[in-house]
């Protein structure tokens, strides 16, 4: 008994739940074992006043988060990717400026034609266009920014005018500089980061570094610049980073989400450099990660995923 009750307090308590050992152990368990189990774990069960252990309406509350993990893995695993994106976009603009970060990943990371295919189906979905909500919902220094991401159609060829990146360089790093407004203000900012191709900004970036000694975004204080420069030059980079933040002890349930987001819209794409680049960053492998911290069949479905880059 002792160490059936060890092993569900831990299918209770992961990052997901662990189904088949809840399914094994409780439901063979009789009255009598099931209130043992409830005066035995303080941590989930309350003594009540009229003498009945309850469960912890806190607990509930995660176990509820918990049990729907691999269920939004797998609707999001099946949607189309363009729906997929436009309902992340929705979700996180009611969320507010804690998630403004997938405002920016999704804006950043597609191809053009994949932001396009998202604009279409948030059409087609909510009845608006996603430039006008951003707008609506974003009351800030963020708006300007937000809105030209996600409203781009980015030239995707290879050629760049040097002295134009060069000259560009220059101006981020004036606007960097300047002390009465913030570069998230500076129209310039905007202008470069949201309207250039990703092979011109690489080489802005580039100069940048040559010039001044530093990588940009080690230059920019402000949160949302600094991940458009990430997912922008090194998208791999800025996955990594998320993902460990979202498998970290304590983070809390916005940034948790972000392991089913990643894996899920990542796994046809790049997880294969985004493991080499989580491997280079924190010298252990993201699968052994998520096998440790994961439970149940969220993380058989994770691990699945994320093989398919192997």
């Amino acid at each position: 008994m002792a160490e059936e009750c060890e092993t569900l307090t831990k299918a209770f308590s992961g990052f997901g739940v662990d189904e088949k050992s809840i399914i094994s152990i409780l439901g063979k368990w009789h009255l009598e074992q099931r209130k043992s189990f409830r005066k035995g774990c303080p941590r989930f069960f309350v003594e009540d006043q009229r003498l009945f252990e309850r469960w912890e309406d806190s607990h509930i509350a995660i176990l509820e988060r918990e049990f729907s993990r691999f269920k939004k893995a797998i609707v999001l695993w099946t949607m189309h990717p363009w729906e997929r994106d436009a309902r992340m976009v929705r979700d996180a603009l009611s969320k507010g400026a804690n998630s403004y970060n997938v405002l920016i990943e999704i804006a950043c990371t597609r191809s053009s034609d994949e932001l396009l295919g998202a604009r279409r189906a948030y059409h087609s979905i909510f009845d608006h266009s996603i430039e006008e909500d951003v707008a609506y919902h974003v009351n800030n220094v963020n708006r300007k920014l937000l809105v030209a991401l996600l409203s781009s159609y980015r030239y995707e060829g290879a050629k760049v005018t040097e002295a134009i990146a060069k000259s560009e360089a220059k101006i981020l790093s004036d606007a960097i500089k300047y002390v009465d407004l913030k570069p998230i203000e500076n129209d310039e900012v905007v202008r470069i980061l949201t309207t250039r191709s990703k092979a011109h900004l690489n080489l802005v970036f580039n100069h940048y570094k040559e010039l001044y000694g530093k990588n940009i975004d080690e230059d920019l204080e402000d949160i949302n610049l600094k991940e458009t420069v990430l997912c922008l030059s090194t998208p791999q980079t800025y996955f990594s980073k998320v993902l460990d933040l979202a498998l970290a002890v304590g983070a809390d349930e916005n940034t948790k989400e972000a392991l089913t987001r990643v894996t899920v819209t990542r796994a046809d794409t790049d997880m294969k450099e985004i493991k080499e680049e989580y491997y280079k960053l924190y010298g252990v492998q993201l699968l052994n990660k998520i096998e440790e911290l994961t439970c149940g069949n969220f993380k058989d479905f994770l691990l699945t995923l994320i093989a398919r880059s192997e």
